[in-house]
Parts: C-alpha cells; structure tokens; sequence
C-alpha cells in the first residue's frame, strides 16, 4: 500500500473537486491502476485524490518528485515512466519550475503511447479546487460538444476585445479539432480543471492583448496581466512585434519565444468552455478555461491536431472580455456565450 502523504485531516472544502476529478472527470474504475505524480507543494491536494482513489478502490502508485530527482527535473525518472506504463490512469498534481517543460513531454508521451485517461493538474492550488474543479463537468461536456461542431465547419474565428485584440483565425479540415472538456478519454489527456476546444490553427493574424495571463512558469512570476498587458502582432502565425510596459516580462516572453524556430509561432488556437471560471485568478491552468479565446506559441500538440511541425516550448495567451465569430455567426458577446 503506498504512504499516505498528509497525516493531518483531509481539508473537506477540497473533497469536492477531489472526487469530481477521480470519479466523473477520470471515470476510475476499482478493477484499474492509476498513477499519482506530486510533489511536497502539492501534497495535501494530492492526498485527498489518494482518498477518492481508495474510495473507488483502485490499485495506486504515488510519486513525490523530490524523492526521485532534484528539480528542477531535467527528465522524467524512469521508474516513474515505467509505473504509467503500466497503469490505466494517472494525474500529475505538481508545481512547475523553469526547465521541466521536457520532463512533462517524456510523461505524456508514455501516456499518448499507452492510451491512459491522463488529467494534467499543473500549479494546481487550492483557490482552483474550489473553483474550476467544482464546475459541472457533465454540462461544459455538453457546451463543448456543440461548440466544436461548430468549429469544425469555420473556415475563420474572428476575435475581437474593447482592450485592442482585433485577431482572425484561419482554419483547415486537415487540422483537427480537439474537445479537452474535463472528461477525459484515453483518445487526448487532458488539464484539469477541463473546458475548452482546441486546434492548430492554418493561419493567424492581428494583434492579440495578453490582458489575462502567459502560462509555463512566466505565470507564476507575473500573474494577472490586467494594469500591464502583453501586445503581441502576429503576421502569418508569426510574432512580428511584442510591447508591454512591463519590460523584465517583455524581455522573458521574447526570450521564451526565441528558444527554437518554432518558438515564436503560433501552434494552437482555443476557445475556454469552463463556465464555472468567471474571472482571472492570475494562474493559468484554470484562467485558459474562462470562456473565449487564447492562442499558444510553440508546440501545437501535433500528435492530437495533425500539424506537421514541433517545437519544444509552449506559452499559452489569455485575454479578456471577448467577441467572437465563426465565418459570420457571432458565438459569443462580451465573455458571454450566445449559443
């Protein structure tokens, strides 16, 4: 049996999301194995899916990353990638730190190889527990399945916010569609909290305003983007120019989107579904699920989407207060769904 990894109580105000996590996001069963990657920041969310975990009645590893490596990581362990293969399901509850970007690549793609419901809880802290993983996961399923239905027939997204986003997306048939609505398939893992639709766009242009958050750990540092926004150009899916007021961030997004030749282009195209999200909090994982739009530089999940090109970073980009249009149809007014 593993170690319990908090002696203390389970925090009650965090069962809710534990189990909506284990039960209806991961759909555990009591005849799979699962497996727990944590680390000590994140021990006391972890324990309490252990405690779901036993609920069901599953098989289970855990693994706190500091009793297996220094970090930051410069892989994954490798007796932690062998201990997924062998599992039907697996969540990765940790904290990132500049570098480790590679080592969650090696562990999702032992989760790709081996088709396991994977649920991605990257800086996943307590405010999202209560929040984002409290939503009702049944009916953002429902909102992104007829979303995407949607999607799959533009051939263009406008975007459009009162803070200076004027950006269109051009979309092919051969680039998929991907639903990462917090039910999760063993067809793409998925973050959790879940809620959004995504692809890798053909083509972008315009200037999008980074008026939420930057995701990977620039978001962390920096937080909630709001009094000192993020303008990025982007001319045939590539950034043309970056400005913000804040120039230790401007300095760090540029260096981030210089690391190789793809780095600085735009590998995914989303639309947040997670109507439980109402505002920015300041933290990615939970602030790319608010309903409308963000883009991500570099990797563009080309094993999910089709894309035939990679890359080694990816950056996520969340702005505020959307309108959007698919070809003509207006889908969205003020952050606010129309359909």
């Amino acid at each position: 049996m593993p170690d319990r990894l908090f002696d203390a109580p389970i925090d009650p105000e965090l069962v809710p999301g534990a189990r909506n996590a284990i039960v209806t996001c991961l759909r555990l069963k009591p005849e799979e194995r699962m497996t727990i990657i944590t680390d000590e920041a994140s021990r006391e969310i972890s324990a309490a899916l252990q405690q779901q975990i036993e609920g069901v009645g599953a098989e289970y590893s855990i693994f706190v990353l500091e009793r297996h490596a220094e970090r930051p990581l410069k892989g994954m362990p490798a007796n932690i990638l062998a201990d997924l293969a062998r599992s039907q399901v697996s969540v990765f509850c940790a904290l990132t730190q500049t570098g480790e970007l590679g080592s969650r690549i090696e562990m999702t793609s032992v989760v790709n190889k081996h088709k396991l419901r994977h649920g991605h809880m990257v800086n996943i802290n307590r405010q999202i527990m209560l929040e984002g993983m409290r939503a009702d996961f049944k009916a953002v399923d429902e909102l992104s399945q007829r979303l995407i239905e949607k999607a799959r027939q533009a051939e263009r997204i406008t975007c459009k916010t009162p803070h200076g986003t004027e950006f269109v997306g051009e979309f092919s048939p051969y680039l998929r569609w991907i639903k990462t609505s917090g039910i999760i398939t063993v067809e793409k893992w998925g973050n959790l909290p879940g809620g959004e639709i995504f692809t890798s766009p053909f083509n972008t242009n315009g200037v999008f305003v980074v008026d939420g958050v930057v995701g990977d750990y620039l978001c962390q540092k920096y937080g909630d983007l709001k009094t000192a926004p993020l303008t990025i150009e982007v001319r045939d899916n590539r950034i043309v120019d970056l400005q913000c007021e804040n120039a230790e961030l401007l300095e760090e997004f540029r260096a981030y989107t210089s690391t190789d030749e793809n780095s600085n282009r735009v590998g995914e195209f989303a639309i947040g579904t997670n109507t439980a999200c109402r505002d920015v909090i300041g933290h990615i994982l939970q602030d790319e699920k608010i309903p409308g739009i963000h883009i991500a530089f570099g990797h563009p999940y080309a094993e999910h989407t089709g894309q035939q090109w990679i890359s080694k970073t990816h950056i996520d980009c969340v702005g505020r207060d959307f309108d959007v249009w698919f070809d003509n149809d207006k889908v969205m007014e003020g952050g606010k769904f129309m359909i």
